[in-house]
């Protein structure tokens, strides 16, 4: 594994913790709903432009992607 793929990793990692505690679940619930909506392929065509910002922008940014998809935390 490259050192960009571990950085990618460890950044989706560290955000689906971030999302998982702002709205009350389980990372693996977390990830599931990021997934569903396709949150963690944005963040990974986006990594370049997302990693630059706060995680709170970044939850903020997965939020309305995935309410923009049909997804129902807000």
């Amino acid at each position: 594994m490259s050192k960009l793929e571990h950085d990618k990793l460890d950044y989706l990692v560290a955000i689906i913790s971030d999302f998982a505690y702002r709205f009350s679940l389980t990372p693996s619930q977390a990830y599931r709903y990021l997934s569903n909506y396709k949150a963690i392929d944005f963040l990974i065509r986006n990594y370049d432009i997302e990693h630059t910002l706060s995680f709170e922008n970044v939850v903020d940014d997965v939020s309305v992607y995935c309410r923009s998809r049909g997804g129902a935390l807000a």
